[in-house]
């Protein structure tokens, strides 16, 4: 894997060995950020189940202001960091070494006030589908006061599993499909 545009660019990533993370190809993350090209500058991005951090890296490379990892699993925390050290990223990210529910259930607190997001991205393994209905039905209903005005969110996924056209407030807005994977990008409902 490696970093594909902006301050990082073709700087090489490690990732997690083993089945259990699957990073985003390098192929599907280019087309993700030609889509978000226009959002990435100076946006809070949101990576949950964030792997080896190639996604929030990404973003960072290309000028977000500032990327929130949310990842549990230790072999991939590891890399994770070791990633960020290794291009010298020092600043503008937080790692939160939770669970993404325990992470959603803490961020929309009311006290503190809560962190506001423009992107946020969600890429859980493939086979635990129960995530993707708990954390897109969570940032659709619960969560919602992460999504800052106009966020977007989307669900990296396989092309075979189709995702809900809604999840409470958050309504389905684009399908990117590419070989075996999909991105779903979601967005609040227009009230109307």
């Amino acid at each position: 894997m490696r970093v594909i545009a902006g301050e990082y660019r073709s700087r090489l990533l490690a990732s997690p060995t083993g089945m259990a993370t699957r990073p985003t190809s390098d192929r599907l993350r280019e087309t993700l950020f030609n889509v978000l090209a226009p959002r990435i500058g100076g946006a809070r991005f949101l990576d949950l189940y964030a792997g080896s951090g190639a996604v929030g890296i990404e973003a960072l490379s290309r000028g977000a202001a500032h990327v929130t990892f949310v990842e549990r699993a230790a072999p991939a925390l590891k890399v994770l960091r070791a990633n960020l050290a290794g291009l010298g990223i020092e600043a503008g990210f937080k790692v939160h070494a939770i669970s993404v529910g325990a992470f959603l259930r803490s961020a929309s607190a009311p006290n503190p006030k809560p962190e506001r997001y423009e992107v946020l991205f969600l890429d859980p393994p493939y086979e635990a589908e129960e995530e993707y209905e708990a954390t897109l039905g969570s940032l659709g209903g619960p969560s919602t006061a992460l999504l800052d005005l106009g966020a977007v969110v989307i669900a990296e996924h396989r092309r075979k599993d189709g995702l809900e056209e809604r999840y409470g407030a958050l309504e389905r807005t684009r399908l990117l499909e590419q070989g075996d994977a999909a991105l779903s990008f979601y967005q609040m409902a227009s009230r109307g």
